[in-house]
């Protein structure tokens, strides 16, 4: 059932440190409820913005945002919702992860929960303080090796994506770092450019400005290809680190059930903005590569996410916080 209400809504897509991207979409939506969700910084959207576009929608249809818990409660409240396409959701990277970090979960994410369209992916970007005693990836794993437990990184918290970024990087290389979790990416940020910690995995937004100014260094994207937004940083592939990748991303779920032509219908509408060049420049600006893809692509992505990083997160025995 495909509802006649229609709003010109404007959703952040991806991003990072709180003020990842300028709302960039444009939606039809038909909703009387929108379960939204929220992660620690460097995971995705950031809250602020997801309580803002919660009220805008609760403006129109007398409905709330559901937020928190490292994105479980919102989750857990699309997954209960009833399937007559009225409920959708946008998820971030922790979604993944959570499936192995929470081993009771309160919904299973195969059987309750279906994908409507993979909306974008923020490659994580590595930065180093400017006075390091290295000034590529090469040199600090160099370094890191001939030092074990002298270099120390930060993370927006246990579990995060730049936390399991950095701990996949520490098992390709076989070094020994040390992980300072803190309660978000700008206290990370801040302790790295003022030397307390060495090495910071963010999403772009949060790093580019920062090495513009001369406040950070950034050694590699944990992508396949380089950020136009930074043309001269090499990925991580490029030298040498054969298939390390690690990213922040957000994507669409429904309910299981949910009709099967409304769900297509949402994704086609979702690809559509999201490929267009106004919407693609944009997102190519804060290093976010523009996705759109179908429910069946983003079923098949969510599977790999989570093999990846359950895999990771058993060999470095990471725990929730």
């Amino acid at each position: 059932m495909w509802r006649d209400v229609k709003v010109r809504y404007k959703q952040t897509v991806l991003g990072a440190a709180w003020a990842i991207i300028q709302p960039l979409i444009t939606m039809l939506i038909f909703t009387y409820f929108f379960g939204m969700l929220a992660r620690v910084p460097t995971e995705g959207v950031p809250s602020p913005i997801f309580f803002y576009t919660g009220l805008v929608l609760w403006s129109f249809f007398s409905n709330g945002v559901i937020n928190g818990a490292n994105s479980l409660i919102g989750v857990d409240a699309i997954a209960k919702a009833a399937p007559d396409g009225s409920t959708f959701g946008v998820v971030i990277a922790a979604y993944a992860a959570n499936t192995t970090l929470y081993p009771k979960l309160p919904y299973d994410p195969q059987k309750d929960l279906k994908g409507v369209s993979l909306m974008g992916v923020s490659p994580l970007l590595a930065a180093v303080n400017v006075d390091a005693p290295f000034k590529t990836a090469r040199e600090l794993i160099d370094y890191a090796r001939a030092n074990p437990g002298k270099v120390s990184f930060g993370s927006s918290g246990n579990g995060s994506a730049a936390h399991l970024t950095t701990e996949l990087w520490k098992s390709l290389t076989q070094t020994y770092m040390i992980h300072i979790p803190y309660r978000g990416a700008v206290p990370a940020l801040t302790d790295l450019m003022g030397g307390q910690i060495q090495l910071f995995f963010d999403a772009p937004t949060g790093l580019i400005n920062q090495a513009k100014a001369g406040k950070v260094r950034l050694i590699g994207v944990a992508g396949d290809k380089r950020l136009p937004a930074v043309p001269d940083v090499p990925t991580f592939i490029e030298q040498g680190f054969a298939g390390f990748t690690g990213s922040t991303w957000a994507g669409m779920l429904a309910p299981a059930g949910t009709p099967r032509d409304i769900v297509k219908r949402m994704s086609e509408e979702v690809a559509r903005i999201i490929k267009s060049d106004e919407t693609r420049a944009k997102l190519d600006a804060m290093g976010t590569f523009p996705a759109g893809s179908t429910p069946e692509e983003f079923d098949a992505f969510i599977a790999a996410e989570t093999a990846k990083w359950a895999k990771v997160i058993r060999t470095a025995g990471v725990k929730a916080e």
